[in-house]
C-alpha cells in the first residue's frame, strides 16, 4: 500500500511493532520511521506484532458478551455517571460535535465505560475532579472474574501505548522519553460496545461519522467487519478485521500537539451483518491537567502554532458534555453557581 500523498490511501496499512519490545535502538527507529509516515497521510493502521494474547483479548469480549446479555434492569443499575463510568443504554449519544458530517439520528449501540480507576478516597475525587472517581463494575457473583479480565487487559493494552508515545515522539525527533511527563496519570477508556444488526435507513449508524477526541485510540474487533474509514477523495475505504491486530488511529488531540502534522481521520460503523457486533476501544490520552500546546519539532521555523495551548481535561469535558445526552441532563439539573 503506497499513499502518494496526504488523504490518498485505499486500504489501510498493517505495522509490526515487535521491534518496539526487542531493546534494540535500531529497531525502535525502524518501526518509528514507518509509523511516522501512516500517521501523516493516513491517520490509521493496523497494529501486529505485540505481545498481547489472543486469549486476552477474547476474554475481554466474551464478558462483554455477557454483560450485554443481561435483562436491562441489571445493566441500568450500572447506569453511567457523572464520572463518565459505566453502562450506555442505545441511543445513548448523538455526535453533533461532528466536523465530517451532520448528524441527527442517536449511535446504534450500546455500551459501557471503565476509565482509570480512582478510588473515593483519592483527592481527586474528593476535590470533585472531571471524570475522577471509582469504575462501575456488575457483581462477581452475576459475571465472576470480570474485573479482574479487564483490569489485566487494561495494563496489557496501556503497556502497549505507551509503546506507542515513545515511538511518536522518535518518529518526530524527539528522545523516547520526551512526551512521558503528560502521561504521569493518563486519562484511559476503555469502550465495551454492543451493536446490534441495524435497518437500512438513511442517517443511522452504529456510530456515526466522527473523529476520536484524544491521542491514541487502540481497538480490537470481532470478526463482523462494519469500520469504514474516509479518505481525501470522500471514499469510504472498509477496515475489516485482521487476527491478531489492533487498529490504531489518531486522536484530535495528538493532531493538534503535532500541529495538525499527523491526521486524526474520520471513520463510522454500519452494522448490516445480520450479526451481533462487539468491539473494545482502548482510548490512551494525556493526564488531564496536561497543558497541551504545539511540540516545537512540528512547527515550521519562522511561523506560529496553528492552535493556542490548551488543557486536555478542558478540552475533553467540552466535547463529552454535548455528544452525551445523559450529560446534558445532568447539567440541566445541576444548579448554577
Amino acid at each position: 500500500m503506497a499513499a502518494s500523498e496526504r488523504g490518498d490511501f485505499s486500504e489501510i496499512p498493517m505495522l509490526d511493532v515487535s521491534g518496539l519490545y526487542s531493546g534494540d535502538e535500531k529497531a525502535v527507529r525502524a518501526v518509528a520511521g514507518t509509523l511516522r509516515g501512516y500517521l501523516e497521510n493516513i491517520g490509521f493502521l493496523y497494529v501486529v506484532g505485540h505481545p498481547i494474547l489472543r486469549a486476552d483479548v477474547e476474554a475481554v469480549r466474551d464478558a462483554g458478551k455477557k454483560f450485554f446479555a443481561l435483562p436491562d434492569e441489571e445493566k441500568l443499575k450500572l447506569k453511567i455517571d457523572k464520572n463518565f463510568r459505566g453502562y450506555l443504554p442505545f441511543a445513548g449519544s448523538t455526535i453533533v460535535t461532528s466536523s465530517v458530517a451532520t448528524v441527527s439520528k442517536p449511535n446504534q449501540s450500546e455500551s459501557i465505560f471503565f476509565m482509570h480507576e480512582v478510588d473515593a478516597a483519592d483527592p481527586r475525587a474528593l476535590a470533585g475532579r472531571p471524570l475522577q472517581g471509582p469504575n462501575q463494575w456488575p457483581e462477581e457473583q452475576a459475571l465472576p472474574g470480570f474485573r479482574a479480565t479487564m483490569d489485566n487487559y487494561v495494563a496489557e493494552m496501556s503497556t502497549l501505548a505507551r509503546k506507542m508515545v515513545g515511538a511518536i515522539a522518535i518518529s518526530l525527533g524527539m528522545p523516547a522519553n520526551s512526551l512521558d511527563g503528560y502521561f504521569e496519570q493518563p486519562t484511559t477508556f476503555l469502550r465495551l460496545l454492543h451493536y446490534p444488526t441495524q435497518p437500512k435507513e438513511e442517517g443511522l449508524f452504529g456510530s456515526a461519522p466522527h473523529t476520536d477526541y484524544g491521542f491514541i485510540t487502540l481497538l480490537a474487533q470481532d470478526d463482523v467487519g462494519g469500520l469504514e474509514v474516509k479518505n481525501k477523495a470522500g471514499d469510504w475505504v472498509p477496515a475489516p478485521p485482521v487476527p491478531d491486530s489492533f487498529v490504531m488511529n489518531v486522536g484530535d488531540i495528538l493532531a493538534r500537539w503535532s500541529n495538525d502534522q499527523f491526521v486524526s481521520t474520520p471513520h463510522r460503523v454500519i452494522n448490516r451483518s445480520g450479526r451481533e457486533r462487539y468491539s473494545q476501544p482502548f482510548f490512551f490520552d494525556p493526564s488531564m491537567e496536561a497543558m497541551i500546546e504545539a511540540l516545537p519539532a512540528c512547527v515550521p521555523a519562522g511561523t506560529a502554532p496553528k492552535y493556542g495551548p490548551v488543557e486536555y481535561g478542558d478540552y475533553l469535558m467540552e466535547r463529552i458534555d454535548k455528544n452525551y445526552h445523559y450529560r446534558k441532563k445532568l447539567a440541566a439539573e445541576t444548579p448554577a453557581a
